[in-house]
């Protein structure tokens, strides 16, 4: 203890001198600006801080001369230390700012303290706002952040724009599991004028749910079997990656329903997952190739919560794309930005039964190049295959590239050319997405020619329709979207509409700038795109999204690029989950939901299947479990159902007999009653 005293002793007299002032706070409030001094303690010595003069914070627990109005004097070398002398005041904790006047805000932000202590640094929390400091309502920001050790900076929550006048951050847990809290610095930030509020009607244009905070970059996440909760790594650091290697990745995994979120460094597989292939197998493991550590191949098995090593590809790759085939394999092709750049990454295939790859010598790369050359002539432009799965082991390529294709898993694999897009250019980082597949259907949109810095992206979209394996497609170019993105993420929806969130107008990994904010529905019925509610973060380079169980889309992340950006809030620590109009009323109150109340665990391909629901139904659909990084996400595919009414809400459908249709392996299933209302998804198993 002693010792602890006075290390902070000599914490506070470095500090004395060298003050912050946090500047940026609402243009209408006056800003100074003090450096701080930490280039001896954080490499983000340029940390700036609102003026919080006649601030004032009040807390339920203070240790004496720790007490919280310490988090607005503007001396990172004082804290707000919750009580752990005579006896310690056990979590939760919470610590309140009042700004004396009502404001617009859109974000807080917090400063560990800065002794290289860890004790009390915030873990899971909750940030409320209120206008008289009694009423707070419901939490603007949820979640949980991240706790590097050589990482002192600023952790920062953003939520869409509010007027308030109190801040309330409930302090849940700890980042080492103890019984405290501490905080060096606590801002608020008055939110510009350009800040987005909340949408109007969600009935029209759907609602994004509270800030999820998160202890890393989301760069590639995966719904898991059984429990529904989200998979999610980033790299060998939470933040950043490393030029070479680094042999563990930065995992975690958020609960939706219990809103909790576990930490996880995995290493047993020396593994660096940045930048891979992934997939769902049949069993609903994710299987997850490549990247930094370019010929790796790990599972992750959601029943035991753990990752295993498998073999190595035969070919190293990173930015390759890979689909789950109609038989169980899994096929990738691509992927020079790891590896040798050099090497045409044709395509191989991994057997899950015998753990095994081989090469398929007649799926060349070549076909499916974009024109790009930066790099040389590989590196940027056998990126992120448009890869569907289809009959007879048949795999489509409907992009990037212009041109698309067909490959063939038999043997030593096949490809023939298929037709170009129309008069689409190539379109990198853009989305496509099988939203009817027993029709063949599949959206694409958004894009741009080169991977960064060249053209503007493309607002055009298509609709291909297949047929037949290794025939003829149909491409049908349908209304543009309202924005134009590239870096964007698409996902089909039960009741067939497609929702495009994030992207960017200018591509720029790792900077926000031209970020479009409003996301769009598409709706295969007329095949036009509206509006939706915006949301408060950018989401661009590295951002992902996927369909919850409970028909709403979690999306998040962004950056990943250390300190490499000027505005270093490009890393996003966090996501949002988006609320579709169809889960309200006209007047914006919450849509009564259908219930399935009975449905088979299993099915197999060409099964006739009876559910039960608790109410009049009008269809069924069923979407397979999703898993994505760099916009690309292979595993989604919808299958609308027929149903036919037996009684007393009892129903059957058949479900498709091509098992290049209907891709075996774990799938939401989704009752829609006549308002298109879904109810929550009920997993199946198709074998």
């Amino acid at each position: 203890m002693l010792l602890r005293l006075l290390l902070q002793l000599l914490t506070f007299l470095f500090f004395l001198d060298d003050r912050t002032v946090w500047a940026a706070a609402a243009e209408s409030v006056p800003h100074r600006q003090i450096p701080l001094r930490l280039d001896r303690v954080s490499p983000f010595a340029h940390i700036t801080l609102g003026d919080r003069t006649g601030w004032t914070a009040t807390a339920d627990s203070f240790q004496p001369g720790y007490e919280p109005q310490n988090v607005l004097d503007d001396k990172p070398g004082t804290i707000w230390h919750t009580q752990w002398q005579p006896t310690n005041a056990p979590l939760p904790h919470y610590i309140i700012i009042d700004m004396k006047t009502s404001r617009r805000v859109h974000k807080v932000r917090y400063l560990t303290r800065q002794d290289f202590f860890q004790n009390g640094n915030i873990a899971q929390h909750e940030i409320y706002l209120s206008n008289d400091g009694v009423n707070f309502g419901d939490a603007v920001v949820i979640g949980t952040y991240q706790n590097d050790k050589e990482d002192l900076h600023i952790r920062t929550s953003f939520f869409t724009a509010r007027t308030a006048r109190f801040v309330k951050m409930v302090i849940l847990t700890e980042a080492s599991g103890n019984q405290w809290a501490s905080a060096a610095e606590i801002d608020v930030v008055s939110a510009p004028a350009d800040a987005v509020e909340p949408s109007a009607n969600p009935a029209d244009f759907g609602l994004w749910g509270p800030t999820i905070d998160l202890p890393l970059v989301p760069v590639a996440i995966a719904l898991l079997l059984n429990s529904f909760d989200v998979l999610m790594w980033s790299s060998y650091k939470d933040r950043a990656f490393l030029r070479v290697a680094g042999g563990q990745t930065v995992t975690a995994i958020y609960s939706p329903i219990k809103k909790t979120i576990t930490q996880r460094i995995v290493s047993n597989t020396d593994h660096d997952m940045f930048c891979p292939g992934t997939s769902m197998d049949l069993n609903g493991n994710i299987i997850v190739t490549g990247g930094k550590s370019n010929a790796r191949t790990s599972i992750y098995d959601p029943r035991s919560d753990s990752w295993t090593s498998s073999t190595n590809m035969n070919i190293g790759r990173g930015y390759q794309s890979q689909c789950t085939l109609s038989d169980g394999r899994i096929f990738v092709i691509g992927g020079s930005w790891s590896g040798d750049v050099n090497k045409e990454k044709n395509g191989e295939i991994y057997d899950p039964n015998t753990r095994t790859w081989r090469n398929l010598p007649r799926c060349p790369i070549l076909p499916m190049l974009t024109k790009e050359t930066k790099g040389g002539r590989f590196y940027r432009s056998d990126n992120h295959g448009w890869l569907f799965s289809w009959k007879e082991g048949s795999v489509f390529q409907a992009g990037p590239s212009q041109q698309m294709n067909w490959y063939g898993t038999i043997g030593d694999g096949d490809h023939i050319n298929s037709k170009k897009r129309t008069d689409d250019a190539d379109a990198m980082c853009g989305n496509a997405v099988m939203y009817d597949a027993p029709a063949g259907k599949i959206l694409t949109v958004g894009g741009s020619e080169n991977y960064d810095i060249g053209p503007p992206a493309t607002a055009k979209a298509h609709v291909i329709t297949l047929g037949a394996a290794f025939k003829d497609v149909e491409v049908t170019q349908i209304n543009r979207m309202w924005f134009q993105r590239t870096f964007h993420n698409s996902v089909v929806l039960p009741d067939g509409q497609v929702f495009i969130t994030g992207g960017q107008i200018n591509p720029h990994p790792f900077n926000d700038e031209s970020a479009i904010l409003v996301s769009e529905l598409w709706s295969p019925v007329d095949t036009q795109f509206r509006r939706t509610a915006a949301h408060p973060i950018p989401r661009t380079y590295h951002s992902v999204a996927i369909l919850l169980q409970d028909a709403t889309v979690w999306t998040g992340g962004g950056g990943l690029c250390g300190d490499c950006s000027n505005i270093y809030e490009s890393n996003h620590f966090d996501a949002q989950v988006f609320y579709p109009p169809y889960l309200f009323n006209r007047d914006g109150s919450r849509a009564t939901r259908p219930r399935v109340v009975d449905s088979p665990a299993r099915a197999f391909v060409g099964q006739t299947i009876v559910f039960r629901t608790d109410s009049n139904v009008v269809s069924f659909s069923l979407i397979r479990f999703g898993a994505t990084t760099h916009t690309v996400n292979t595993d989604q595919r919808r299958i609308p159902l027929k149903p036919k009414s037996i009684n007393n809400n009892n129903y059957s459908v058949d479900l498709p007999t091509d098992p290049g249709v209907l891709i075996k392996g774990p799938y939401l299933l989704f009752a829609l009653n006549d308002k298109g209302t879904p109810s929550v998804g009920v997993q199946i198993i198709i074998n």
